[in-house]
């Protein structure tokens, strides 16, 4: 039961994270369909950063150094979005989709040649971290307990201050539902979806790097990040744009997800001899039944996806 429980936490925190990251974009104005190869650069960043690390280094320099390569990394990649759908006004679906396979190659080749470099018979996209690894983790009585755990919270209560209790906030949100008023007003339309990318790179590129953290300690990028961009995506539906209802959903997928790692620690699952691929397909195939159910009652930033034209009225 403890094992579930470590489990649940930290695939909830991948999935908060990167959620909220969707939320700021789409609050303001923006589609980000990208966020699953944006966790992908994030978290090459974040395992660069670790691998390039001493491993002398205390475990709070650490952190905060290898959370900076993955923030800078993902916000970098996040970037291209914003270029190609707020300067340039293209599909917002479209530039997602192009970013989600761009980001697991780019990652691919770079680690490769990386690798190539460091020993010519290397030819692999893995990275390792095995050092860097363990100054994420507190053992607490046999509970795993990993940093990310507590930095999903405080970016969780971060968000829900900025958005509800600041003026950015508020202004931002007003960007996502009627643009045209907000400009009306004097609020810069183009740096608030511009604002709303960006920190949906900072999230998301978090996202990435706890999500190779949760599991082994190497990573092969060519692998990806198993669709959790996607379940992010759902995360974020389900929780209606809404940071409080985001963290709720969030602790409902990571628990499904969780299930897969420790089935089989429980007796009456073992008994019912399901293939453990079942438990893998269990978050998709929730998320599936969960929209089916929900998206009707969604409601959503009115003028998300749509191109600001500041000539319209």
């Amino acid at each position: 039961m403890l094992l579930l429980v470590q489990y649940t936490l930290i695939f909830a925190s991948v999935l908060m994270l990167v959620a909220l990251g969707g939320c700021f974009s789409e609050h303001s104005g923006v589609i980000n369909l990208g966020l699953e190869g944006i966790m992908v650069i994030g978290a090459l960043g974040g395992a660069l950063m670790m691998r390039a690390l001493p491993n002398s280094w205390a475990a709070l320099p650490t952190i905060l150094v290898v959370l900076l390569g993955a923030v800078v990394f993902a916000v970098a990649y996040s970037a291209l979005l914003g270029v190609a759908c707020i300067n340039f006004k293209a599909d917002q679906t479209i530039v997602g989709t192009a970013l989600n396979m761009l980001g697991v190659a780019a990652a691919t080749v770079l680690v490769k040649a990386i690798n190539t470099a460091a020993d010519p018979n290397n030819v692999s996209s893995e990275i390792q971290y095995v050092e860097a690894k363990k100054k994420f983790l507190v053992n607490i009585a046999g509970f795993e307990f990993n940093w990310f755990m507590l930095i999903a919270i405080i970016m969780l209560v971060v968000a829900y201050v900025v958005l509800y209790k600041t003026r950015f906030g508020l202004r931002l949100m007003a960007c996502g539902e009627h643009p045209q008023a907000a400009d009306s007003v004097g609020i810069n339309v183009y740096k608030m979806r511009w604002a709303g990318v960006l920190i949906s790179g900072v999230y998301g590129g978090m996202g990435g790097i706890c999500y190779i953290l949760a599991g082994v300690s190497l990573w092969k990028f060519e692998n990806g990040v198993a669709g959790f961009g996607f379940l992010a995506l759902a995360v974020m539906i389900f929780g209606q744009w809404k940071p409080t209802r985001i963290a709720l959903a969030a602790l409902l997928f990571g628990l499904f997800r969780a299930l897969s790692n420790v089935y089989f620690g429980f007796p009456f699952l073992v008994a019912l001899n399901i293939p453990g691929s079942v438990y893998n397909m269990m978050p998709y195939l929730i998320s599936l039944v969960v929209l089916a159910f929900t998206s009707k009652k969604s409601r959503a930033p009115k003028a998300e996806g749509i191109p600001y034209d500041k000539g319209q009225r």
